[in-house]
């Protein structure tokens, strides 16, 4: 799974793949609709690898927050839905990942990871498998 290809840009709903940059910014691609944009280097643009979410220990990668759900969820879609109330989609991320932090990690930040978790997943882009694979491999 390529986190750094993957963007989430503001005011823009789902996530884009980027296709190719561009004089002044880049392409990308939406993962709902297939459709091409270009992006200017004004826009506000996350790349998904570069995400981490709070945790009373430390910040873990979402790449990481993605695999514990792929666990949990037997490689299935999220069994709570993204639009559940704000206790439900609290509870089902406390399954997931017990430490992380209440106090920094807003419902809608919950919101957002479970629906990335689903588009990426229902794209096949969430291949913990192969990755595992080859760690082992290596080693």
């Amino acid at each position: 799974m390529e986190l750094d290809k993957i963007l989430a840009i503001s005011k823009k709903p789902g996530l884009f793949k980027l296709i190719t940059q561009s004089r002044g910014g880049f392409i990308a691609e939406s993962l709902i609709d297939q459709k091409r944009l270009s992006v200017s280097i004004s826009n506000n643009v996350s790349v998904l690898s570069e995400i981490a979410i709070y945790t009373l220990n430390e910040e873990l990668p979402l790449k990481d927050v993605f695999l514990k759900i792929f666990e949990k969820e037997k490689g299935q879609d999220t069994s709570t839905s993204p639009k559940a109330s704000k206790d439900d989609l609290e509870a089902y991320f406390f399954s997931v990942l017990p430490n992380y932090d209440e106090d920094r990690v807003y419902p809608s930040d919950i919101k957002k990871v479970l629906n990335w978790y689903n588009l990426l997943n229902k794209h096949k882009l969430l291949d913990f498998k192969t990755e595992a694979s080859s760690t082992e491999e290596e080693e």
